[in-house]
């Protein structure tokens, strides 16, 4: 009976296996996991899961039972230790599992500060497990003195919810302006205003040296020699493609485990999808860090597993929530030249032209300037700039030519 192993049992590795049932395929399908947990979402766990606001058996993709149901062998709290691509085996636990074919949804892991600066004191946290939610909940209480060490959006949405809790929020960034490596100044200026307002101490263009503390941290001393004191440090300054089971096996690298348009590796019935991936995108290669593009490019692996000869065709799309504003973001803005901003009905976007070429589009409760904007990339389109900066214009109009 064949045998599928999929390593990794977050979006991409469960949308695999999920599809793959649907799909009609009754061979043996194992799920190996290093958490605990069945597979759950991760957006929500630094916003309404640690706000209270979703209990935690809403956050998990499946119920328990799905598994079971589908015969589906799910091992977690399980490390994967070795994979032997020629004798088409893994080992887990001292234990020798052999597979036909192999995925591996190993997702990405967090960048942390070097324990020579103070990483390793209690009280530094970063933010990608349940487990690291569920150890800095209790320190959300009102009145604690936080610093947010990064500002790209896992940091913002950080302190959006630190300061809606009450807390004193600091947040530090290299770069001269918030969001720089994947946005506009117009979108980053939107959303310093936002924070600010909001009370958060916002600063920009400094780092951090080191934090201090005996043990536990207790301050921090900037770049610029100010100290401060904290209670606890969020630090969110990216992420990396989980690559090591790959490369112990031999497999290719290239800003993540390189795979061709159909989700292969460079090693035979080996496959991979998610986080973790590098695939073709327009001449080039590109790596999403995103749940559509997990649950899309999974479900295509799970779908050429079966011998569909399907290529990945990547529709990016992007969100973040913080306080009342949900940013959508639709398309990659590499190669800009050019910033748009439209005033629409309920909210601000920003449109990205590389010459007359329309790009992306973040919009900030603008669903609708974000529904139109992502299908016109989709369809090809780009709208004359002058008519987007138009509030007046109907842009809608645009897609029926």
């Amino acid at each position: 009976m064949r045998h599928i192993i999929v390593i990794g049992a977050g979006q991409a590795g469960a949308s695999c296996v999920a599809k793959l049932r649907n799909l009609g395929f009754d061979g043996r399908l194992t799920l190996i996991g290093a958490e605990p947990e069945p597979p759950y979402q991760r957006p929500p766990l630094s916003k309404s899961y640690l706000m209270g606001d979703m209990a935690r058996e809403r956050l998990y993709l499946r119920p328990a039972s799905f598994y079971a149901e589908h015969a589906i062998d799910l091992r977690l709290g399980q490390t994967v230790e070795a994979i032997d691509t020629a004798a088409q085996r893994v080992t887990i636990g001292g234990e020798a599992l052999d597979y036909d074919d192999l995925v591996l949804a190993t997702g990405s892991v967090p960048h942390r500060l070097p324990p020579s600066i103070g990483g390793d004191l209690e009280g530094v946290y970063v933010v990608r497990t349940l487990a690291d939610v569920d150890a800095q909940a209790p320190r959300f209480a009102e009145g604690a003195r936080v610093l947010i060490v990064g500002g790209g959006y896992i940091g913002l949405e950080a302190a959006s919810v630190a300061s809606k809790m009450g807390l004193r929020v600091t947040l530090v960034e290299t770069a001269d302006r918030i969001l720089q490596r994947v946005a506009s100044p117009e979108t980053s200026d939107f959303f310093r205003s936002l924070h600010r307002a909001h009370g958060v101490d916002l600063r920009e263009g400094v780092g951090l040296a080191r934090l201090t503390g005996e043990g536990k941290v207790t301050g921090a001393v900037l770049a610029d020699g100010t100290t401060l004191d904290v209670d606890f440090v969020i630090v969110g300054v990216g992420v990396a493609p989980a690559t090591q089971l790959a490369v112990g096996a031999g497999i290719d690298i290239d800003n993540g485990i390189a795979v061709d348009a159909q989700g292969r590796t460079s090693v035979p019935h080996v496959w991979a999808a998610g986080d973790c991936t590098s695939f073709p995108y327009r001449g080039g290669r590109i790596r999403l860090e995103s749940v559509p593009n997990a649950i899309d490019q999974a479900e295509v692996v799970a779908e050429n597993l079966l011998g569909a000869e399907k290529d990945y065709v990547a529709t990016p799309w992007f969100w973040s929530d913080q306080y009342d504003v949900k940013l959508q973001i639709a398309g990659l803005n590499a190669g800009y030249d050019r910033v748009v901003t439209r005033a629409g009905a309920t909210g601000t976007s920003f449109w990205y032209y590389r010459g007359t070429e329309l790009l992306a589009v973040d919009a900030a409760n603008d669903p609708r300037g974000y529904m139109i904007g992502k299908r016109l990339i989709e369809s090809g389109k780009s709208p004359a700039p002058d008519m987007v900066a138009d509030p007046q214009a109907d842009l809608k109009a645009l897609l029926k030519q």
